[in-house]
């Protein structure tokens, strides 16, 4: 019996990478860099672009390889399913000669799988290459005409729910959305954030990044490599932040009160990138930050990430072990469906289900009425969520007003930046801003009689 042909150490990465997806729920962007560690620089972008394109494109080329297999998807053997979706990016979404893309299928179907399955492969990619992914979308695609959310659900690769999400946080326009939706589908870039009077910007653009769009203390690599490599970040003074996160941080620390402002509270804390900036601020203004976060193993990263600059403690938000209003500053980073980090991390749009907005909604509701008892008349409470869906924003925030809270307009504590709508909370997005689609709301508890 003949062995099989082995498969390339690039596209053997990018299988395993999908597996771990697929069998372990895990993120790509957690199982890649020990996966990437014994390939060589040009293999290493070869298999990240393989695994981070499929995984984005994977709702489109599922329509396409439907029309290609005599059977349902779902009856497929997953392992199988993994090499042809890696085997259509290579055909569709990369410059891969299509000899070069089904062949190595191929070898790797045999590889992983066994000689079973080689031939559908085989067959399947060959017509996969018949078309580009132009001319397969025209194909497979309902028209604007008959279904247009249905068009941009698979020209653009997300779950319908998702793009009637988006649509609905956007007013309705499609076109806009189809151009929210098509962001989610580029690279995004690496931001840093400087911690204040940690490290100064000269010494990240020292090495090799440049100023952020809007936040001042972002910096943005031009070079590949790990941010962790950098001095900077592997002492703790900087950290890998998206500017969206950095903004709405500087937002809830920029907003004005009276009297003191000595206690900050960041009450769902993990994994720490927020209450890290927040502690960094305080200390420059005398304040200091409580770190709270329910789950103990992100509680230690909390605490790895401030360091001395706050206090972590292990605490339920929503039955506060500390007193009514002791806070000045609370920030709620609501748990949410992470419809914001699509770019970051692409298999969650195949991971979420609509119920999980449903099921994350009470908690957010009680999150933020526990936050807003948490501080002091005249204090600030930030309500922050890393998605656009209106029912784990707006309709969250509705669900909390009454006369003892007044909403504060967000848009001139993030000076600068622009398209920030008619207030007077704040929705930020890929297509806009170039960020995270962050969500902010800032309320302000009034004094009592």
């Amino acid at each position: 019996m003949s062995l099989p042909r082995a498969a390339d150490p690039a596209r053997e990465v990018a299988y395993e990478a999908l597996r771990a997806v697929r069998e372990d729920d895990a993120y790509a962007n957690l199982v890649m860099p020990s996966l990437l560690a014994p390939l060589g620089t040009r293999d290493a972008a070869f298999a990240t672009e393989l695994v981070y394109g499929t995984l984005r494109a994977r709702g489109s080329y599922d329509e396409i390889l439907a029309r290609c297999v005599t059977r349902p998807l779902e009856k497929l053997d997953p392992r199988v399913l993994d090499v042809l979706r890696l085997g259509a990016h290579q055909l569709l979404g990369m410059r891969v000669a299509a000899h070069a893309a089904v062949d190595s299928s191929v070898k790797l179907v045999r590889a992983k799988v066994g000689h079973g399955p080689a031939g559908l492969v085989n067959a399947v990619l060959r017509k996969v290459a018949g078309r580009d992914l132009e001319g397969w979308l025209a194909a497979v695609a309902p028209t604007s005409e008959s279904d247009p959310v249905g068009r941009l659900a698979v020209t653009q690769s997300h779950p319908r729910w998702v793009v009637e999400a988006f649509r609905d946080a956007l007013g309705g326009d499609l076109a806009e959305t189809e151009t929210a939706l098509a962001a989610d589908n580029e690279r995004p870039v690496v931001t840093l954030v400087a911690r204040p009077g940690k490290v100064d910007l000269a010494e990240l653009f020292a090495l090799g990044a440049r100023p952020g769009r809007w936040s001042p203390v972002a910096a943005v690599l031009e070079s590949g490599g790990s941010p962790s490599a950098l001095p900077p970040v592997r002492e703790n003074r900087a950290g890998v932040q998206d500017e969206g996160s950095q903004l709405v941080a500087l937002a809830l620390a920029a907003a004005p009160i009276e009297g003191r402002d000595e206690r900050w509270l960041d009450m769902c804390a993990g994994p720490g990138g927020k209450a890290a900036l927040l502690g960094a601020l305080a200390e420059q203004r005398g304040a200091r930050v409580v770190a709270a976060e329910l789950q103990p193993h992100r509680a230690r990263l909390v605490a790895r990430a401030v360091g001395s600059s706050a206090v972590t403690v292990v605490a339920d938000g929503t039955a506060p072990a500390w007193a009514p209003g002791a806070f000045d500053r609370v920030l709620v980073d609501a748990p949410c469906t992470g419809l914001g980090a699509l770019r970051r991390r692409p298999e969650a749009r195949w991971r979420r289900r609509p119920s999980d907005v449903d099921s994350l909604h009470p908690l957010q509701i009680s999150l933020l009425r526990s936050a807003i008892e948490s501080v002091r008349p005249g204090g600030v409470v930030a309500y922050v969520t890393c998605s656009p869906h209106v029912r784990e924003t707006r309709d969250v925030v509705r669900e909390v007003l009454g006369p003892d809270v007044e909403r504060v307009d967000a848009r001139p504590f993030l000076p600068g930046v622009a398209a920030l709508g008619d207030g007077p909370d704040v929705q930020l997005w890929p297509h806009l801003h170039g960020t995270d689609a962050m969500y902010l709301t800032l309320l302000r508890k009034r004094p009592s009689g």
